[in-house]
């Protein structure tokens, strides 16, 4: 096996060990290829569209089309990497978006068709995630399955960072076209990786498979997708571990009220554009630090016991807006929630592994999902609310109401977490071999 089972239950595997696996190595480098060019072309696209319309509006509302896509395509499209092996499902997405990135970069193209372009390479990015969260399994065992969430989450909020960062002067020097060609080549690019550095994997066949086998292939189409959402959605729903897991991560829906209101909140302070960035960049930072001391400084069997308790804490540094505090009392408050935050990998790679392998990628896209829309709500919501009153106060009741409703998803996991799973799914052993 891959993993680390022969290392004692107290060490924990660190990113290193996670790194070892050339398999999973190559996934990692293709994610980071892919985030970076994402983030690059969310600001070629704001540059692009207030160029064209100078319409601060319409360029948050491309902007916010970036995102709004993963309601639809979470529960329809996730189910495709279960479906289909994994890899291919992954290179199949990547070479598409490749694609629609490319014909984006041509210059003149109307902006409507931007718009529609920009909606499809989203909807694709639902089954290429859920694919990977399918596989990544077996490719690690072990505490090295948690350690190379942990450098996914990481990279990730690295790479976020980063990518804003370097976005703006890399489209001032390139331009926009330019800009969009380089996120179209990162998708190639990560296409390869994955193609030739990743082993194939299949969904497993559930056990009823034969007895519905004529039934699942004669009802098609839309009818048939209905049906296996439905079916996915009934898992989730009848395992209170996996409802409780939902309810935890669907409390950054709080927390993300911060990013959400982070321009308001500086002017507020009568900050300028660095202090938003530094909002901006606060919890991503935090987020970081958290992971490293989690998955480095607590042993794996502990840190099932602390997504409760950190859920709620990342909520508790919010309320600090309600003092007024400055500048730095702040950004240190968003940076102590971020590093709460951490919860989520040890959340996810529970979540993960607790779903039958048949129906993994389809219970994905619904978690998925749930706190997409949880996350729109909520910054939808705090905003409402700081327009009304005031961008501090809108997150210190977010905060408050957080802290409710953590506990409650706290004890819901505690109760849930005391009684066997419903559904434990441990990496095959040949293809986590395979993958070393």
């Amino acid at each position: 096996m891959t993993g680390g089972d022969e290392r004692s239950g107290d060490r924990p595997a660190t990113f290193r060990d996670a790194l070892a696996v050339p398999a999973f190595r190559r996934l990692w480098l293709g994610q980071l290829l892919s985030i970076l060019g994402d983030q690059v072309a969310r600001v070629a696209l704001s540059v692009l569209v207030y160029q064209r319309t100078a319409s601060a509006a319409l360029t948050a509302l491309t902007y916010a089309l970036t995102f709004l896509p993963d309601l639809v395509a979470g529960p329809l499209l996730s189910g495709l990497a279960d479906r289909y092996p994994r890899r291919r499902v992954m290179v199949v997405t990547d070479v598409a978006r490749a694609v629609l990135v490319a014909a984006m970069a041509i210059p003149g193209t109307p902006l409507p068709a931007l718009v529609v372009l920009l909606v499809a390479g989203q909807l694709l990015a639902a089954p290429f995630l859920a694919a990977r969260s399918a596989i990544l399994p077996h490719l690690l065992s072990g505490d090295r399955y948690v350690a190379g969430n942990a450098v996914i989450s990481t990279t990730y909020q690295l790479a976020q960072v980063l990518g804003f960062a370097l976005g703006g002067p890399l489209v001032a020097l390139l331009g926009v076209s330019p800009a969009l060609a380089v996120n179209a080549a990162t998708f190639l690019v990560s296409a390869l990786v994955l193609r030739f550095g990743v082993p194939e994997q299949q969904a497993a066949t559930p056990d009823d498979a034969a007895e519905h086998a004529d039934r699942g292939s004669a009802r098609g189409g839309l009818r048939g997708e209905a049906a296996r959402v439905v079916a996915g959605a009934r898992i989730v729903g009848s395992d209170p571990r996996l409802r409780s897991l939902i309810g935890l991560a669907c409390i950054s829906a709080f927390v993300v009220t911060v990013e959400g209101l982070a321009a308001p909140y500086a002017a507020e302070l009568g900050a300028g554009t660095v202090a938003v960035g530094l909002l901006l960049a606060a919890n991503p930072l935090g987020q970081v630090l958290g992971i490293l001391l989690l998955t480095r400084l607590v042993a794996p069997h502990r840190r099932p016991r602390l997504i409760g308790p950190l859920a709620v804490a990342s909520c508790v540094p919010l309320v600090v807006s309600a003092l007024g505090p400055p500048l730095w009392v702040l950004l240190l408050a968003w940076v102590v929630s971020g590093m709460a935050c951490a919860y989520q990998v040890p959340a996810n790679a529970t979540f993960v592994v607790s779903v039958d392998d048949a129906r993994r990628g389809q219970a994905f896209g619904l978690a998925v999902t749930a706190l997409r829309v949880t996350q729109g709500v909520g910054v939808l919501l705090a905003g409402l609310l700081a327009q009304r009153t005031a961008p501090s106060t809108a997150v210190a009741i977010g905060g408050v109401v957080g802290i409710v409703v953590a506990l409650l998803a706290a004890r819901a996991w505690a109760r849930a977490s005391a009684e066997p799973p419903a559904t434990v799914a441990e990496p095959e052993e040949d293809v986590a071999d395979e993958a070393a």
